[in-house]
């Protein structure tokens, strides 16, 4: 062959090949066409943190607030919902490798993990605070100095770092193991969200009683997490929040879980919108 056909046969199959490139990252990156494609949504949830995401009883199912925000988000889709348990430090792994499509999964807004993945509108706003043993001390900033366990990886550890810098943090991998170090001496507090500790101090009251001190340490956003690439489904999903906000289909989640007829009896005091990093 000619030179110059060769040339161009080379140009050609480059260009080819660039476009076909182009094409494939075009089509990676429309993740929302493909779940709609596929028919389902896969969102990962902890599962073993009532009420946001834990077993029925009689079912076994994964039921709770975070389910259903991945519930209504799956069903302005038109697609089924498939629930994936994980692990707190595996939320953001799952997500980046592609394991699942979006995360809710008390995922708590930090400046590290918004540089990784993207957030959606906050669809909760949870408080840190801390939980000792009955009288044991008066107030958060009395744990200066002293041993605190959390969870690994999660904001409460995060926030013992950021607001009792002389505290030693002792994790965990899940909340329970965290909380028995609390009841077995092995740490003087315990960090976790306001709405678990309430939990665990109306299960505990009769052996092991607590207190949950002020004031709390930290104000934590929780979003939906989503790989950053996918402007389309950031959209859809901010969207959908801000649509259920305004129905009114938020507050009822939140009522249905935590509000006055619930164990936690707790008031909602904040409405869907944008964190602000």
């Amino acid at each position: 062959m000619p030179f110059k056909n060769r040339l161009i046969s080379s140009l050609a199959a480059a260009a080819a090949s660039m476009g076909f490139a182009a094409l494939s990252t075009s089509a990676m990156a429309d993740q929302l066409a493909d779940i709609k494609a596929k028919g389902s949504l896969v969102c990962g949830v902890l599962g073993t943190s009532k009420p946001f995401s834990f077993p029925n009883p009689q079912t076994r199912e994964i039921q709770g607030y975070d389910v259903d925000f991945c519930s209504a988000v799956a069903k302005s889709l038109g697609v089924k919902l498939e629930i994936k348990p994980i692990s707190v430090a595996a939320r953001i792994p799952e997500l980046t490798q592609k394991r699942i499509d979006v995360i809710a999964a008390n995922l708590g807004w930090t400046a590290e993990r918004a540089q990784q993945i993207a957030y959606s509108d906050a669809y909760y706003v949870a408080l840190q605070k801390v939980a000792v043993k009955r009288g044991a001390f008066a107030r958060s900033t009395d744990l200066a100095g002293k041993r605190v366990s959390a969870t690994k990886g999660s904001t409460s550890e995060i926030a013992i770092r950021a607001f009792l810098p002389t505290a030693t943090p002792v994790t965990f991998q899940d909340p329970p193991p965290a909380f028995l170090a609390l009841q077995q001496g092995k740490v003087d507090g315990f960090v976790v969200t306001e709405m678990v500790l309430v939990q665990l101090k109306a299960q505990s009251e009769a052996d092991h009683p607590i207190d949950i001190l002020e004031p709390p340490l930290a104000e934590e956003f929780w979003g939906i997490g989503m790989r950053k690439e996918e402007t389309a489904l950031i959209g859809h999903v901010n969207k959908t929040l801000r649509q259920m906000e305004a129905s009114g289909e938020a507050a009822r989640i939140f009522d249905k879980w935590m509000g006055a007829g619930t164990d936690f009896k707790m008031k909602r005091g904040f409405v869907v919108k944008p964190i602000q990093g």
